[in-house]
């Protein structure tokens, strides 16, 4: 399975963020589609990501408030990214190693999709129900032999 795979099911909806954009308006953007992150985007080009991870050190650092701050100022600016080639157990690794919850999907250049650990394990789970069912309905179909066959030397 690859990365293409999960954005055919999951659609291509995508939320982003200008980097000079005040923290606040990222969070309420987050909160109002109930999402995790948004792909900071600056002249057609990803150039970092927003987490609620960011933000919670934001507000951590700031005595519990946002402030004035901009997202270019808390932003991961090197944010790991994959293709829709990409096969899932490699994104799956990369997740695990980097303990990254959200990979920006690249096209080339072009941003075609975000997709969360959620996705993943959820694409998972779903491929591996289907091969259960197909092999449970294989098994009940399953010939019966004559027992003659059955029994050899008889």
């Amino acid at each position: 399975m690859k990365v293409s795979d999960i954005l055919r099911v999951k659609g291509t909806a995508l939320f982003t963020v200008h980097p000079e954009s005040a923290i606040a308006v990222a969070v309420e953007t987050m909160a109002e589609h109930d999402i995790g992150s948004l792909v900071v985007m600056e002249h057609g080009d990803l150039v970092g990501m927003l987490t609620f991870r960011e933000v919670i050190a934001r507000l951590h650092a700031n005595n519990g408030t946002l402030g004035q701050a901009r997202v270019r100022s808390v932003m991961d600016d090197h944010p790991l990214t994959c293709t829709p080639n990409t096969e899932v157990n490699e994104v799956r690794r990369i997740m695990l190693e980097k303990h990254t919850r959200y990979l920006p999907i690249l096209d080339g250049k072009t941003l075609a999709g975000v997709i969360s650990f959620y996705d993943v394990a959820k694409a998972v789970l779903d491929a591996q129900s289907f091969e259960n069912k197909m092999l449970k309905a294989y098994i009940r179909d399953w010939p019966v032999e004559d027992e003659a066959e059955a029994q050899p030397g008889v």
